[in-house]
C-alpha cells in the first residue's frame, strides 16, 4: 500500500487494512519492474521488485520523499540491480549492488538523503571456493584471489584489481640476469644498465684477444683519474704472466689478456662486484681476475670509483689496436 494521508473519522475497508498491515510488516504486493527504474513519490511505502536478466539500476532523486519514508526493493532477476544516487545522497555500510534474491530498503532521513539497508549483506558473503584461496578486496567489493602455483610468492602490485598477485620468486636469491653481451672489436660498451637494484655483479668469461694486451674497463665511459686501488694482491703459480690479471688506478681498471698463441686461449675470467652502484656516492669495487698461460694466475683487488654519478654503463676495451677474439659479459642485478 502506498503512503496514505488519512482524515479524522475515515473508515478503512478490510482490503485497505490488510494492505496497510502488509506494508507495515515489510510486505505488500510488489510493483514489478523489468528495466532500469527511477523512483517516484508514489513509491513511498511500497515494494519495488526488479525482474530482469540484465543489469539494471534503481535511481534515487531528491525532493520526492519526506523524512521517515521508506521504499522496499527486491531483486528476483538474474541481473544485478544497483541502487544509484541520482540527485539524492544514498549511504550504506553494505553493498549497493542487489544480486538475485537479495533485497533491502531505503529509509529517507531527509528529502535529499537516504540510507540503504541491505538485507543479506551480499558484500560480506565469502567469495572463497578453493583450498588456499585468499579473501581480498578490489576498490569496491570483496573478491577472491585464487591460490598461486606451487613455489610462487604473494607480492603487492597496484596494477592488479586486488592489489596483489602471485609470481615466481626472483631467481638466484634476489639476483637477476640483466644482460648478456659478447665482446667484439676494440671496445664494447654495455649501456642503459637497470638502476633499480642495490648492487651489480659483472662476470666476464672466456676473454681473450688477437694479441696479448693490457685492456681497460671504464665506468660511464669515464677516462678521468677517478679509479683508485684500496688493496691489490696478485699471484702466479708458475712464474709467468697470468692469463688475466688486474690492477686499478688512474683513468681505468686494467686487465691483461693473452693472445691466441697461448696454450689455452679462452680461459680468462673477470668478476666485478660494484656495490650501491645507483647511489650518489663513491662506489666500492671488488675486482677478481683469473686465467691461464703456462699456469694459473689471479688477482684480488678492492678499489674505489671516486664519482657520485650512478653507474649506467660499462666499457671493455683492448687498450690497443687489436680486437677481442672472445669473451662474454654477464651483468646481474642484486637486490
Amino acid at each position: 500500500m502506498a503512503k496514505q494521508t488519512f482524515t479524522t473519522g475515515q473508515v478503512l475497508t478490510a482490503a485497505q487494512m490488510t494492505s496497510l498491515q502488509q506494508t507495515a510488516m515489510g510486505g505488500g504486493s510488489p510493483s514489478v519492474k523489468t528495466t532500469s527504474y527511477i523512483l517516484v513519490a508514489a513509491d513511498a511505502g511500497t515494494v519495488i521488485q526488479m525482474n530482469s536478466a540484465s543489469s539494471t539500476t534503481i535511481t534515487v532523486n531528491t525532493s520526492l520523499f519526506s523524512a521517515g519514508d521508506s521504499v522496499q526493493i527486491q531483486n528476483i532477476g538474474a541481473g544485478t540491480c544497483t541502487i544509484t544516487a541520482g540527485t539524492a545522497t544514498v549511504n550504506s555500510a553494505g553493498s549497493l549492488a542487489v544480486t538475485q534474491y537479495d533485497g533491502g530498503f531505503l529509509y529517507f532521513s531527509s528529502a535529499s538523503s537516504a540510507l540503504w539497508f541491505d538485507y543479506t549483506q551480499a558484500g560480506t558473503t565469502s567469495p572463497l571456493t578453493t583450498k588456499g584461496d585468499l579473501y581480498t578486496r578490489t576498490s569496491s567489493a570483496d573478491a577472491r584471489l585464487p591460490v598461486g602455483a606451487n613455489g610462487t610468492t604473494l607480492v603487492a602490485d597496484s596494477a592488479e584489481a586486488t592489489g596483489l598477485k602471485w609470481q615466481a620468486p626472483a631467481s638466484g636469491g634476489g639476483m637477476t640476469l640483466l644482460s648478456t653481451t659478447t665482446l667484439s672489436g676494440t671496445s664494447t660498451t654495455i649501456s642503459s644498465i637497470d638502476q633499480t637494484y642495490k648492487h651489480l655483479l659483472i662476470v666476464v668469461r672466456g676473454i681473450y684477444c688477437s694479441a696479448s694486451i693490457d685492456g681497460i674497463i671504464r665506468l660511464n665511459g669515464d677516462s678521468g683519474n677517478n679509479y683508485s686501488s684500496i688493496d691489490n694482491w696478485a699471484a702466479n703459480t708458475g712464474g709467468g704472466n697470468p692469463y688475466t690479471r688486474g690492477s686499478v688506478g688512474g683513468n681505468s681498471i686494467q686487465y691483461f689478456a693473452a693472445g691466441t698463441t697461448n696454450d689455452f686461449d679462452n680461459d680468462g675470467y673477470i668478476r666485478l662486484n660494484i656495490y650501491r652502484y645507483a647511489e650518489t656516492e663513491y662506489k666500492l669495487i671488488e675486482y677478481i681476475a683469473a686465467g691461464y698461460t703456462s699456469s694459473w694466475g689471479y688477482t684480488n683487488t678492492f678499489a674505489a670509483y671516486n664519482s657520485t654519478t650512478a653507474i649506467s654503463s660499462i666499457t671493455f676495451g683492448t687498450g690497443a689496436a687489436t680486437t677481442f677474439s672472445g669473451g662474454t659479459v654477464y651483468i646481474y642485478g642484486v637486490k
